[in-house]
């Protein structure tokens, strides 16, 4: 199975602040994780808040460590609180339950995770689509 190389990482972050402000958003932070949940690339947009890059990761991190979007556990979240608590509590970087964190898939397996934060949740997750878009990777 391939890797996200750290071209590619750049790439995603990249797309990923282009699109924010294409959008208009506010400042974001976005995280890009290999599969084993380690950081190849991040930013932090000037005015992001100083917790973003620990709940970029997380969305991230929670992605890979439940083997879906964050989008899919905040709606875990929602019939399952107590499984998600529990799990946000193992996992060292932690969980995030609101969207924003996606898988990154090659070759049919996961080879990494996207986290970005900043703006709405609905948002936060375009620019991540957006920047696994621009390094020619798929969701």
């Amino acid at each position: 199975m391939t890797r996200i190389s750290l071209d590619q990482a750049q790439t995603i972050v990249s797309g990923a602040l282009k699109e924010a402000r294409a959008l208009g958003l506010k400042p974001i932070s976005v995280a890009v994780l290999d599969a084993g949940g380690h950081m190849i690339a991040f930013a932090r947009e000037d005015g992001s808040s100083n917790l973003r890059p620990q709940i970029a990761t997380a969305k991230a991190s929670g992605a890979l460590a439940l083997g879906v979007s964050s989008r899919t556990i905040g709606e875990m979240a929602i019939e399952r609180p107590t499984f998600i608590n529990a799990a946000a509590g193992l996992n060292p970087a932690g969980i995030v339950p609101a969207a924003g964190g996606v898988l990154v898939r090659a070759e049919g397996g996961v080879i990494g995770a996207v986290g970005v934060t900043g703006d709405t949740s609905d948002n936060d997750e375009l620019a991540a689509l957006a920047g696994i878009k621009a390094a020619g990777l798929s969701v």
